[in-house]
């Protein structure tokens, strides 16, 4: 057989889809982060979430549909690969996930190392919990900003004698001097509450809260505006919550809101993103147990894309 019929399959990442060992986006494995410049590492950790668990199930079915995923952005012709060096780093896993500080912990010191491999990490959580300890290890020379998409602000306090459930990483993370609220845009939030001063933390300490009824109103391009008023050039990080989107799209999450954003809406939001000093950027909350069908993870595979495509043009951007 002539060799040169094969040739079109040279690059792994070519061959078909259904091919190979299924690493986010059929990216290098490489857990050692030598020559990385963009880390995509998954958080498999559920102990933060308040009602319906299996989020520590998303990185690896996130995986396994980010195979379905070629290598260009036809959108925006942002071709991430050839930007700089992309790898499937692993997971940010905890050996201790019945006790949850001491997972956090755990969490924070594999980012440290990222960071300190100067590697701009994307993580796949997980219950949203886990962006706090991420933030420990990436906003250790002072408070960094946020563009955060999700169906809530994530902002309380104690709940049933924790502080560190997946409804409070970000109030922790002020508090602690990691997040500047002055440079953090919350959009997407709805839904019923028990208290309409559930998020008084978001307001009081001056995040700019962008509740669904006004996104709509408003339009992807005033949004988009906003955002970049809001977060300007310093440093930022992208969280992109799977419960943003409406349940018709992602029903496979553990807090889910009707009313919420199409697909096509949160590609244009990140796709939008842009030119920010991007840092870092999360995509959590996927449990497939509540979505037998995969689609919730093939959605955030495609939102994970998304982030990789705007992370790498960053980081490119920056090396010039």
């Amino acid at each position: 057989m002539n060799d040169n019929c094969h040739s079109e399959f040279d690059h792994p990442m070519e061959r078909p889809r259904y091919v190979g060992i299924p690493t986010f986006f059929r990216a290098p494995y490489n857990e050692n982060f030598s020559g990385v410049e963009v880390g995509i590492i998954g958080v498999p950790f559920d102990g933060g979430v308040t009602n319906r668990p299996g989020a520590r199930h998303g990185p690896r079915e996130v995986r396994n549909q980010s195979t379905l995923i070629r290598l260009k952005n036809q959108a925006t012709g942002i071709a991430p690969h050839e930007l700089c060096s992309v790898a499937d780093i692993g997971d940010a896993w905890a050996p201790e996930p019945f006790e949850l500080i001491g997972s956090h912990k755990s969490i924070q010191q594999t980012f440290e190392r990222v960071v300190s491999n100067h590697i701009v990490p994307i993580a796949v959580g997980g219950d949203h919990s886990v962006t706090l300890p991420i933030f420990r290890a990436l906003a250790q020379d002072g408070p960094i900003g946020m563009v955060h998409i999700d169906a809530h602000c994530d902002t309380g306090d104690d709940y049933m004698g924790s502080k560190f459930h997946h409804g409070a990483p970000f109030s922790r993370a002020v508090e602690e001097g990691l997040l500047d609220p002055q440079r953090t845009i919350q959009i997407g939030i709805r839904g019923s509450v028990n208290d309409l001063d559930l998020w008084k933390f978001s307001h009081d300490s001056g995040m700019r809260v962008m509740y669904m009824d006004e996104f709509h109103r408003l339009g992807i391009e005033a949004t988009l505006k906003e955002i970049k008023h809001v977060v300007g050039n310093g440093p930022v990080y992208i969280s992109f919550d799977i419960d943003s989107l409406d349940p018709a799209f992602a029903p496979g999450t553990g807090t889910p809101e009707i009313g919420g954003l199409t697909s096509l809406e949160a590609q244009l939001l990140i796709r939008g993103c842009s030119g920010l000093n991007i840092i870092g950027a999360d995509m959590v909350e996927v449990s497939p147990p509540f979505d037998p069908s995969g689609n919730t993870a093939m959605v955030g595979a495609n939102v994970l894309f998304e982030l990789l495509c705007i992370t790498a043009e960053s980081v490119s951007n920056k090396r010039r």
